[in-house]
């Protein structure tokens, strides 16, 4: 069973293997709700209308640097323009 510890701030870091089992990333947002026996029940709040929320899901894994940006960008011009790679 996972667990977690209240910061003085009333913080808490979210167990690695439960934040991979909810497919959590940066900036989702839980609700957290009492239920009628006093439990806790913490809630995955979707926005599936948001289109930040959609482009999440075509991002890299990891971080892409600008420079590498850059590069796919102008692979991709010279690859429409009929000119292969740059």
């Amino acid at each position: 069973m996972a667990s977690a510890k209240l910061t003085s701030k009333g913080q808490i870091t979210i167990p690695r293997d439960i934040r991979q089992r909810l497919g959590l990333r940066q900036g989702d947002r839980l609700e957290f709700v009492l239920d009628e026996s006093g439990r806790l029940v913490v809630q995955v709040l979707r926005s599936e209308g948001s289109p930040f929320g959609i482009l999440r899901d075509f991002a890299p894994d990891k971080p892409v640097s600008v420079a590498a940006m850059r590069r796919a960008v102008r692979r991709r011009a010279a690859s429409k323009a009929g000119r292969g790679a740059a």
